[in-house]
């Protein structure tokens, strides 16, 4: 997929377009994130317009919509970061600046997916598998090593006075349970790390997310003897 241009796909008898989001289509990311993340709302985990024009201007091509008929029904935010161990501890406000992305590395190895939403109305349409390919296209363009996504364990809220947080991730990875977030993640060719603890304001996960990873089997390394500057 090339980036600069828009990707179209047919998925149940409906064309999703993906491409990346200007100034203009805020508003309605702003409106879906709202929809899409009805519970999160309330602990100002919605990107406000601010934010979402300042990722525009930090890594434009970062920053991608789904699109069908016209209306945005997916988005997708993300930033690339360089990690100080291969898979150090931390929460979603220090690896994406508090949301402002403003700590993002262009010379970095790893793109990290800061946020993904699908509405309530378009799911099982095929539009996260579109998104997450779509970043997978940008780190092979980008020659970046790795996605990196912290996704809150949805479902834990169901099963947090009978196991821990590992335990509930390690029998969805097993497939004895079922969580709609890290499931999907999984089938979408993601490897489960371990649990990030305190990783986001979420009453349903407990604030526990797992730390997934996705491997560029195309990357190289770089020649540092030349010049390799990333978009």
């Amino acid at each position: 997929m090339k980036q600069d241009h828009n990707v179209e796909k047919s998925m149940n008898s409906k064309s999703i377009i993906i491409r990346k989001f200007n100034e203009s289509d805020i508003p309605q990311i702003v409106k879906l994130q709202t929809e899409s993340f009805a519970d999160m709302a309330k602990y100002g985990m919605i990107f406000p317009s601010s934010y979402l024009r300042n990722h525009i201007k930090i890594f434009p091509e970062g920053q991608l919509l789904a699109e069908i008929d016209g209306k945005i029904v997916g988005s997708s935010s993300s930033l690339i970061v360089s990690l100080g161990s291969e898979y150090e501890a931390h929460d979603w406000f220090e690896i994406t600046g508090n949301g402002l992305f403003t700590n993002h590395d262009s010379a970095g190895d790893t793109l990290y997916g800061a946020d993904l939403s699908t509405h309530p109305d378009f799911r099982s349409m095929g539009v996260g598998t579109l998104l997450y390919d779509a970043r997978k296209d940008l780190v092979k363009k980008l020659n970046l090593r790795r996605i990196l996504a912290g996704g809150r364990l949805y479902d834990y809220c169901k099963y947090s006075s009978t196991m821990s947080a590992k335990q509930f991730a390690d029998k969805v990875v097993r497939d004895e349970l079922s969580d709609p977030v890290l499931s999907f993640q999984l089938k979408n060719g993601f490897k489960f790390i371990k649990v990030l603890d305190n990783y986001l304001l979420d009453k349903r996960s407990l604030n526990y997310a797992s730390l997934i990873e996705w491997k560029n089997p195309s990357y190289q390394i770089p020649d540092k003897s030349k010049s390799n500057k990333k978009v």
